[in-house]
């Protein structure tokens, strides 16, 4: 299995039988990214809410390549109104599909999409896929009921915003790890734009000094996991 990052929040997943499942593909619009919309193929998208740098080019890859997006349920609803394919879901529910299974996680945010419109509530991702678990945090604040969800769960590998201002910060994520403790964790949400510029190895820094395992990716890096 491969984790693509294309900077921000946005991933690709390629599993071993080559299903491409998308998490947040914020691309056109993304001043960071290596890759446009039209580069990418994705039979399923993953998103955590309907803010425009997280919804991002889900319509247009969606209707390009008929995938499935996965979601919380009022903004499944609003990406149905668009012609798109959705599965609804919400907070504490989990579903099993064709590459895995998927548990939404609340996450201390809001979900407006780009018209304006409050589209239900921002979440984390659960993804329970070959034999890992992977945690996408989203968009969220800090809140103590990460350590439930640790201690519930055994995270191979956390994505965790670090770029202050509309999420945690640094402090902040070091902190998350301690309290899900997963066996590595990816910073995301950061430098994308100046008011969330900040340095990702000082949070590896940190997050090794507390034995925690840490991992910088390269815009367009690619790993196996």
């Amino acid at each position: 299995m491969k984790l693509r990052y294309f900077s921000h929040s946005a991933f690709q997943i390629t599993t071993d039988d080559g299903q491409r499942i998308l998490i947040d593909p914020f691309l056109d619009g993304n001043p960071t990214s290596p890759v446009k919309a039209a580069d990418v193929e994705a039979d399923f998208i993953l998103l955590t809410h309907g803010h425009g740098d997280h919804l991002g080019d889900t319509l247009s890859i969606a209707t390009r390549c008929n995938s499935l997006c996965i979601c919380e349920n009022e903004l499944a609803n609003y990406i149905v109104s668009k012609g798109v394919r959705a599965h609804n879901m919400h907070i504490g529910g989990s579903h099993e599909f064709g590459f895995g299974r998927v548990k939404l996680t609340q996450a201390l945010h809001g979900s407006t999409t780009p018209d304006s419109e409050c589209h239900g509530s921002a979440t984390g991702i659960l993804l329970y896929i070959q034999n890992r678990i992977i945690y996408h945090m989203g968009d969220t604040g800090l809140f103590s009921d990460l350590k439930l969800i640790g201690e519930m769960n055994r995270v191979n590998l956390m994505l965790a915003p670090i770029g202050d201002n509309f999420t945690m910060g640094i402090e902040d994520a070091v902190k998350a790890c301690e309290f899900v403790k997963p066996d590595m964790v990816i910073p995301i949400h950061y430098n994308t734009f100046p008011v969330i510029e900040t340095d990702p190895a000082l949070f590896k820094q940190k997050v090794e000094q507390q034995g925690g395992s840490c991992q910088v990716l390269a815009y367009g890096q690619e790993i196996t996991l």
